[in-house]
């Protein structure tokens, strides 16, 4: 992959989403949301390609897959007014779908063209398909690395900005504000589980699983950044301050030093 196929590919995403921009400024906000979104993405996983030493061609690969792993999000929203994939559409999926019906990948080699539409496909899946492998197993664990580190920008922002303003967010807020959290979700938490999103019941248990991602870093510089950001940390202090929360923070807290100890990938 060339750098001016690389340029190319960022005018087209840029032209693309600004299609599905109007008069409604709800629906507005959130396609800004994942423009910046997809800006910062693409500098976290040139800092990830950084640090993991990989070559000059796959930077801009991952680079190009940072850039188009949320494409399906604008349609998404456009249409369904959510990014709830359970209630409207796998915004993966829709999203090779669109870049096959734009022909935007037409240029790469098929090889490269295979990587990319992986990546996109299994960038938001709840584990990677056991069939990935190779450089396109390599690409899909940078963008879902990636794309967590931002998306804990993201949620603390909202987080930060619904309790100060809870009256006037603009933004979506998927599930009830109810006290509380779900025991099966914490017990996953404290198990070292994925938390599957259909069991979220409350914006806690959104947030229990959202600090249950980190059992789902692929690299420990991705972790340490992370950790450096202080989001975990963070987003602990907007859960209620019981035992069970005290006891999932410490457990976090071993298994992200155990991790970085351990300092392999």
């Amino acid at each position: 992959m060339e750098r001016d196929q690389v340029e190319r590919l960022r005018v087209w995403f840029d032209e693309y989403a600004s299609r599905f921009f109007g008069d409604d400024e709800y629906v507005n906000a959130h396609l800004r949301l994942k423009q910046e979104h997809t800006t910062r993405t693409c500098a976290e996983i040139g800092l990830l390609a950084e640090q993991l030493e990989l070559d000059a061609n796959q930077k801009r690969i991952a680079e190009v897959v940072a850039l188009l792993h949320d494409v399906g999000r604008f349609p998404q929203f456009a249409e369904y007014r959510t990014y709830n994939d359970p209630r409207s559409v796998d915004h993966c999926q829709l999203g090779v779908a669109v870049l096959r019906e734009e022909g935007v990948l037409g240029a790469l080699p098929c090889e490269e063209r295979q990587w990319v539409e992986t990546a996109v496909a299994c960038h938001g899946r709840k584990l990677i398909p056991s069939d990935v492998t190779g450089a396109a197993l390599l690409f899909t664990k940078l963008i879902r690395d990636a794309d967590k580190i931002d998306i804990f920008r993201v949620v603390l922002n909202n987080y930060r900005g619904y309790r100060e303003h809870p009256d006037t967010f603009l933004l979506e807020i998927e599930l009830p504000d109810e006290p509380g959290y779900s025991p099966e979700v914490l017990g996953a938490v404290l198990n070292q589980e994925l938390v599957d999103s259909r069991r979220l019941r409350t914006l806690n248990d959104m947030k229990l699983c959202q600090i249950g991602w980190v059992y789902d870093v692929n690299f420990t510089a991705s972790l340490q950044r992370i950790r450096e950001l202080g989001f975990v940390a963070e987003i602990f202090g907007f859960l209620p301050q019981t035992p069970d929360i005290a006891q999932a923070r410490e457990m976090i807290g071993t298994y992200i030093d155990a991790r970085l100890a351990g300092g392999a990938e």
